[in-house]
């Protein structure tokens, strides 16, 4: 499987996700482990954060790469979709217009965000 190294859309990622899956990873891991995996990406990814952005320091020698761990969080969130037949581009569109439905003033009348 060869990776092309242009802008990938959702729908693209979802079908390399896929095919990564089915050419070397034998199988999905099933959707409740996938759903720890994820937990476990994100904990890493806020273990960064908490380090570089947050009071704690890094430890001697401690890997931080915080755009690998997001990457990680996008592989097992793109894993989720395919198993549960979610096109995170169709959802996505219809999160966006519901966000914007719902909030299209709230943000901008909020005080705190001045």
């Amino acid at each position: 499987m060869e990776t092309k190294q242009e802008d990938i859309t959702l729908r693209g990622m979802q079908e390399q996700v896929d095919a990564w899956i089915k050419t070397y990873g034998v199988r999905y891991f099933s959707e409740l482990t996938n759903m720890a995996i994820l937990t476990e990406e994100v904990g890493e990814m806020a273990r960064i954060m908490a380090r570089k952005y947050g009071d704690q320091s890094f430890k001697e020698g401690e890997h931080h790469d915080l755009g690998d761990e997001m990457a990680d969080v996008i592989w097992v969130l793109t894993c989720i979709a395919n198993q549960t037949g979610i096109d995170l581009t169709e959802a996505l569109k219809r999160n966006i217009e519901k966000k914007t439905k719902r909030d299209n003033q709230r943000h901008i009348n909020n005080p705190k965000l001045k």
